[in-house]
């Protein structure tokens, strides 16, 4: 894992964005070059307004307006961003995550809940099915 990937996911990089393409929905070689390979795609963790123009540019949609729609379904999206599970899937489906946009927010004790306990990441995923959703987590968990 990359320290940039590491930071993210720690809370310490609260000015940048990360993406996860899997393979399945983009395949494109030059995607390595900016972020770590994993199993099912790449993983991309780069400054706030520069990975909001990647997202754009690779799923044809704004990523804030990805977010407002995923944000009312929740569902489980992997603690390392390439992944997750599906809120309308059921045992005789097959559902895989096309991408994830994140992003983390920092502690916040006046807001309180999780954003008192410390930094927040924020995680839109978007399913094969067509089913976007969030979930979020304190980076401690």
């Amino acid at each position: 894992m990359s320290n940039s990937r590491e930071a993210f996911l720690a809370g310490e990089r609260l000015d940048d964005v990360a993406l996860f393409l899997a393979d399945s929905y983009v395949s494109d070689d030059r995607l390595e070059q900016f972020g770590d390979r994993v199993d099912d795609g790449t993983l991309i963790v780069v400054d706030g307004e520069r990975g909001r123009g990647a997202f754009q540019a690779a799923t044809g949609t704004g990523a804030m307006e990805f977010a407002k729609s995923a944000m009312s379904t929740e569902g489980e999206i992997d603690g390392d961003l390439t992944g997750g599970h599906c809120p309308d899937a059921s045992d005789d489906e097959d559902h895989t995550i096309q991408f994830v946009f994140a992003f983390a927010e920092a502690q916040n004790e006046e807001v309180g809940g999780i954003y008192a306990e410390g930094a927040v990441v924020h995680a839109y995923a978007q399913c094969t099915c067509g089913t976007a959703f969030s979930d979020r987590w304190n980076v401690s968990e």
